[in-house]
């Protein structure tokens, strides 16, 4: 299978809210915003979209679903100033800053329509945890 381009929808009361949140707080860019539908994408990445739907649309299956343990990870190269940014701006912290001896540091907000967003650095993994995986070597 080719896929051309990836893209999210996700069920929200206020798909425009919910655009405009990305927007305000990740830099993704509102392309289009229908009142029922809104779609965002990024400037560095256009070819993925993040869209949202009016749960209670014709286009959603019946009985609407509701967006529910769904995250959406980013991959940044400082998380350390996205965190203190976002923190500034008001933004909900869900997980503060943490190191993961995997090679992760992440954090995580409260994002519209009750999505998780996580942001993710890459970091060096722990030699230790590495080892005790089995995967040093």
């Amino acid at each position: 299978m080719q896929v051309t381009r990836v893209g999210t929808a996700f069920a929200a009361t206020d798909p425009s809210g919910a655009a405009g949140w990305l927007d305000e707080h990740l830099g993704f860019k509102v392309v289009v915003d229908l009142g029922w539908y809104a779609s965002t994408q990024h400037p560095d990445h256009p070819q993925f979209s993040v869209d949202f739907v009016r749960q209670d649309h014709a286009t959603w299956v019946e009985p609407a679903p509701r967006t529910s343990g769904a995250m959406l990870a980013l991959e940044v190269p400082d998380v350390d100033a996205q965190h203190e940014r976002l923190v500034a701006a008001g933004a909900k912290v869900l997980k503060p800053l943490v190191t993961e001896p995997w090679g992760q540091r992440r954090m995580q907000v409260a994002g519209p329509a009750g999505l998780v967003v996580e942001l993710v650095q890459a970091v060096a993994p722990d030699p230790e945890w590495l080892a005790d995986q089995g995967l040093a070597g």
